[in-house]
């Protein structure tokens, strides 16, 4: 027998847990829908007590989905891959993928260099190797070149990319004033 897999014995306690746990549940949907007291929820019409006993399932299993799309990012959120997600599940990791879209934080391509285009202007990102901080350099829409060289190295990719932002925006290249300037 595999590590995760239960035994009858552990099933048959797990759903005598549950179905002790559901009845004041169920009872009390019952009671709401009736207008009964939940003392005679049992000794009801059969068909409306197991209508009541399923509305409470229900209850437990959107419950249940909830807390396990929990379960699941918190696992994700330590380091657990999609291939570990669906072996756990006993599906597969493309299955754990689909199940748990947001669960695992894919790595981004955040030591990647890459552009930012703003304001008619164009500023590359890069890493600087001697202090592994970001840089950029770029040009204007007004055709003006500018970089961080003097300044310290940014400590993140988006916090170079903000600086150039800022610069594209100052260097963009001035509209007409349609009114001719009158």
């Amino acid at each position: 027998m595999a590590a995760n897999e239960v035994t009858p014995t552990e099933l048959t306690a797990l759903e005598q847990s549950l179905c002790d746990a559901l009845a004041p549940l169920a009872s009390a949907l019952r009671a709401r829908d009736t207008e009964l007291p939940e003392d005679q929820m049992w000794a009801a019409d059969p068909v409306e007590v197991s209508l009541a006993v399923l509305a409470g399932w229900k209850v437990v299993d959107s419950t249940v989905t909830r807390l396990t799309a929990r379960a699941a990012r918190t696992a994700g959120a330590y380091g657990a891959s999609y291939e570990q997600l669906g072996t756990a599940w006993g599906i597969t990791r493309q299955g754990a993928r689909k199940k748990w879209p947001d669960a695992v934080n894919r790595p981004t391509a955040a030591g990647e260099p890459g552009t930012v285009e703003l304001f008619g202007g164009t500023a590359e990102l890069f890493r600087e190797p001697s202090s592994g901080g970001w840089r950029w350099r770029g040009r204007g829409a007004d055709g003006i070149h500018g970089a961080a060289d003097g300044s310290p190295a940014c400590g993140t990719k988006e916090e170079a990319a903000a600086y150039a932002g800022a610069f594209l925006k100052e260097h963009a290249r001035a509209r007409p004033d349609p009114s001719g300037g009158r």
